[in-house]
């Protein structure tokens, strides 16, 4: 897999594909971490000569054809103007993907210039599982590029995605990895391949369903599994205990018991919550109170994790050499239940080892709690990606920049099965 210094790009126009999903408040961006990540490749770019064009996604627009995902879908527009910002160039941004507006948008580039198209997912074909269909928008996309064009993937999070963009594209165009992407890549090999120990893995979010293959690969390498969050109330209903009205996934139970009798077959200490901040409803302002998780009240729900369990978290992280943490541990979108969450990064940023905060929610935990981001060795951009790498499973978008030499393009024909 190459980089961007061994790829051709002066007076080039190269396809960018970043992964600029940021979270929006109406039209604001409240997180523009993923915008920052993507910086460095675009300026290295830039600065070699390359006129680049940007394609991204943002949301998971809905409808039958461009026009209806259009009209309800969310613009890149913000993206465009927090990039310009960022840039101190105006970034212009094409009323198409790869239609006319984009087209003129690339013509009117100059050296070290970047624009972008709109939200690539507008086009239905992107993420279609015909491959005739995607491979179709690929070679329009290839076609905005003209003569000399190149590729350049530095989505992360949308690798793991067999999209026109990320797996057919590649294999039209002489490509290569952007700096994140390798980035992203070298810290999960370093999870993967003969990690520090202990090494402690702490998992949280919503639903255990999300990540049960990650936990049933991770028994045979982690030392340790701290579980919490709205993930744990399933596991925790596993033992025995009542979770009231919490977040649960019972069809999910019977897995659950399987992954932590074969945890302790294996020697994998499995870490669940032992106090709860139980709440009368799901509410910023609602009142609760913390409770033993063997007294849990059946008409209360979860909000997050209680002081024992923060401090247990805390001491089980004290010895660690390497962690990975993926999912926040309460809801820390409320204050009043961020504490847990807040607890679980102050305990990861204090490990000398290897520390790696596995994108999504994570990530946006670490800022919007006001921790600061080289308190943590790496902060992924990809939350799905780095899960299912960690998986084991192979990424569609990495395996299409894994083909043949410099200045050419991959062997393997847009929209073929693989």
């Amino acid at each position: 897999m190459r980089g961007i210094d061994e790829l051709d790009v002066a007076g080039k126009t190269v396809l960018l594909r970043a992964d600029l999903n940021t979270p929006l408040d109406g039209t604001r961006i409240t997180d523009d971490g993923r915008i920052r990540a993507s910086l460095p490749t675009i300026t290295r770019l830039a600065d070699r000569g390359a006129r680049i064009m940007i394609l991204a996604h943002l949301g998971r627009p809905k409808g039958a054809d461009y026009a209806e995902r259009a009209t309800g879908g969310p613009t890149l527009q913000p993206v465009a103007e927090r990039l310009s910002e960022l840039l101190g160039q105006e970034v212009p941004l094409a009323a198409d993907v790869a239609g006319e507006s984009a087209a003129a948008v690339v013509a009117g580039l100059a050296d070290g210039q970047v624009g972008m198209a709109e939200n690539i997912r507008f086009e239905p074909a992107e993420t279609s599982k015909d491959d005739a269909e995607r491979a179709g928008l690929a070679r329009r996309l290839a076609t905005l590029a003209g003569p000399g064009g190149r590729y350049v993937a530095d989505g992360f999070g949308a690798l793991h995605r067999k999209h026109a963009s990320v797996y057919d594209l590649p294999a039209l165009l002489p490509h290569a990895a952007g700096d994140l992407v390798l980035d992203e890549v070298a810290v999960l090999r370093r999870l993967t391949e003969n990690p520090q120990r202990p090494y402690v893995v702490v998992l949280g979010g919503a639903k255990p369903s999300d990540k049960l293959a990650v936990i049933a690969n991770l028994i045979g390498s982690a030392d340790r599994l701290i579980i919490g969050g709205g993930m744990s109330y399933t596991f925790l209903k596993a033992q025995g205990h009542e979770v009231g009205k919490s977040l649960l996934e019972e069809d999910m139970i019977p897995r659950v018991s399987e992954l932590l009798a074969e945890a302790d077959r294996r020697g994998v200490e499995v870490v669940l919550p032992v106090d709860l901040v139980a709440a009368t409803h799901y509410a910023p302002d609602a009142e609760h109170a913390v409770v033993p998780v063997g007294d849990f009240p059946a008409d209360r729900e979860s909000m997050d994790m209680g002081p024992r369990t923060r401090a247990l978290f805390a001491e089980k992280l004290a010895d660690a050499k390497t962690v990975f943490w993926n999912g926040p541990v309460g809801v820390f979108e409320f204050p009043a239940f961020a504490e847990g969450t807040r607890a679980a990064a102050e305990a990861i940023s204090k490990v000398a080892g290897l520390t790696v905060v596995g994108g999504g929610d994570s990530a946006a935990a670490v800022r919007i709690l006001g921790f600061p981001e080289d308190a943590f060795t790496h902060i992924s951009t990809g939350g799905g990606a780095s899960l299912e790498y960690l998986e084991g499973r192979p990424l569609p978008g990495l395996a299409a920049l894994d083909d043949s030499g410099p200045d050419t393009p991959g062997a393997r024909a847009a929209g073929a099965g693989g």
